[in-house]
């Protein structure tokens, strides 16, 4: 096994109407909201899933979506179960699990994810043991651990969904661990994330 390998996560619920972006789903509709993510997957995983610079994988829930290949775009993208728990444990479950290399996790719902911001991430952990890709909300679109010489338990104790969540995770990295930061991206949660999103893809 390689242990230089790079592999990029994206974490995704299955593309089914009425069960995605329920929040923006009160604001456009559950038909909208369905159409926006699925569409925003299958770029996602179409952008990022033939670079040859990493490994993708799609980390998906419900855990039965592992084995059911219907509604899924880019069928070749090998899947894993996200398990139990809130986010953050299952995105510890992650760094965990995957074979040796650096990780990068990222969601499924950033319409301006780019090919170029996740090398700059990989780049980023060279030197670095963690990368954020913040986003304005105080959030993170994107987390990354070089996971060596030893796995960080960065997720306990989080905010999530705040505005203290990317300060609460950079405050577990141990003493003496650096990390470096990538562009300011935003996820679309609720209908005023989605109109400035379409604002500025125009």
């Amino acid at each position: 096994m390689n242990p230089h390998q790079r592999h990029l996560v994206v974490l995704a619920k299955a593309p089914r109407i009425g069960r995605v972006k329920s929040r923006l789903a009160r604001d456009i509709g559950r038909v909208g909201a369905w159409a926006f993510y699925r569409h925003t997957l299958a770029r996602t995983l179409r952008v990022l899933g033939g670079d040859t610079r990493w490994s993708t994988w799609l980390s998906v829930t419900p855990e039965t979506a592992v084995f059911d290949d219907s509604g899924w775009p880019q069928p070749g993208i090998p899947r894993l179960g996200q398990g139990d728990g809130d986010l953050g444990e299952r995105m510890a479950r992650i760094m965990a699990s995957l074979p040796p290399g650096p990780v990068v996790i990222v969601g499924a719902d950033i319409p301006e994810i780019s090919r170029g911001a996740i090398w700059r991430a990989f780049r980023g952990l060279g030197s670095a043991d963690a990368v954020f890709g913040p986003a304005t909300d105080g959030g993170y679109w994107l987390v990354g651990l070089k996971r060596r010489p030893a796995l960080p338990e960065i997720f306990h104790d989080v905010r999530w969904s705040t505005a203290d969540a990317l300060a609460d995770t950079r405050a577990n990295l141990p003493p003496g661990r650096q990390a470096a930061a990538v562009d300011t991206l935003n996820d679309v949660d609720d209908g005023a994330d989605f109109l400035a999103w379409r604002r500025r893809s125009r």
